[in-house]
């Protein structure tokens, strides 16, 4: 009898007792350091009203009750991603882990949950931003923070950096106000998507470098100008250089012509990043190469269709693609057409 009640809770969720466990636990600092490696995904298994009380920074959102979790999860998450996984308590959480065990994912268990982690003095948030986390070339820390559209935070050696920052988009809003001044700054082109001019006197403190295309430096009244081929030095292992992001699609062509916006390769301590900015796939990209991380931009008429970003991706070669930029494009073949390449899908609609 109490074997089949065991199981039965097992079955519930609310125990793993019955049979063998297919996934770990960790206790709330063996939890917080995971969460700390490149490539895990956190995840939040409650409610999406649960999840906007406060959850932890970073973490994606799906409710372990709904029908078809697993396949929700599989939409969002490559199955050899390792979840670092959570709820209120750590129940629903173990039973959310042993799911996604079955399915092929490797997880671990917040043990004690989201309590255990508040009554360990451990923060918590109510603005979520997806976070990727990367190691330099050196073991330094890279952390990509997914803001919307084609605004990117990261974080490097205790610097701040912002991307094309723009505090709303239609109903999104994206506050700046919790976030530190920014050191460095780059702006792509001018359109009210990129470019933000009260944000941008937010984030500006006074030893802020602000990096732009000419045209928003004449907008703007300030900042260092980049043209499309210009190198600049930031730091003994920091570069960044500017390159073409222009339309070639004929009756497209005005909305980025070519020669006047940027996008950017930085390379910061030996890791090449390539934010391509408001492009199509044009023929420039065949001379970049090296590339660890890649932003395409997604959305016709202005940027490329998936067909053109899959093309791009497989001339640039790029070891992990985040698609951005890509408002309602549907992106849901792309992974499957570039097999060597980490696709990351996030909230940059």
């Amino acid at each position: 009898m109490k074997k089949f009640i065991t199981c039965l809770l097992s079955a519930l969720g609310l125990t793993t007792g019955c049979g063998q466990q297919n996934f770990e636990n960790a206790d709330v600092k063996a939890f917080s350091e995971l969460i700390e490696e490149p490539g895990v995904v956190l995840l939040d298994v409650r409610t999406l009203d649960e999840f906007n009380e406060g959850h932890l920074a970073g973490a994606l959102n799906i409710d372990q009750n709904e029908s078809n979790f697993v396949e929700m999860v599989k939409a969002a998450i490559p199955t050899d991603k390792k979840i670092a996984v959570y709820c209120r308590s750590g129940r629903r959480s173990a039973n959310a882990a042993g799911k996604l065990a079955d399915a092929g994912y490797q997880c671990v268990n917040l043990k004690g949950g989201i309590i255990a982690w508040k009554d360990a003095s451990m923060p918590v948030t109510t603005t979520n931003y997806e976070v990727d986390v990367f190691k330099t070339k050196s073991g330094k820390t890279l952390k990509f923070h997914a803001l919307m559209h084609a605004s990117i935070r990261l974080e490097y050696d205790g610097k701040e950096i912002e991307i094309d920052p723009v505090g709303k988009l239609r109903d999104r809003i994206v506050d700046f106000t919790q976030m530190p001044k920014a050191d460095i700054i780059f702006v792509t082109h001018e359109h009210g998507d990129h470019y933000d001019e009260a944000t941008l006197k937010l984030l500006s403190g006074e030893n802020t470098k602000l990096i732009m295309n000419p045209r928003c430096a004449e907008m703007f009244g300030a900042g260092q100008v980049m043209v499309n081929g210009d190198k600049l030095t930031l730091a003994d292992d920091f570069t960044v250089e500017a390159v073409p992001a222009y339309n070639t699609t004929e009756g497209h062509l005005q909305f980025h012509p070519k020669g006047r916006d940027n996008g950017y390769i930085l390379t910061i301590d030996g890791t090449r990043i390539y934010v391509a900015g408001d492009t199509e796939d044009i023929p420039e990209m065949e001379s970049i190469d090296d590339i660890d991380i890649a932003f395409l931009p997604c959305n016709q008429p202005y940027t490329m269709t998936p067909d053109q970003l899959v093309n791009a991706a497989k001339v640039i070669k790029p070891k992990v693609l985040f698609p951005y930029h890509y408002g309602q494009t549907d992106l849901s073949g792309v992974a499957a057409q570039l097999e060597g390449i980490d696709v990351r899908i996030r909230h940059y609609e």
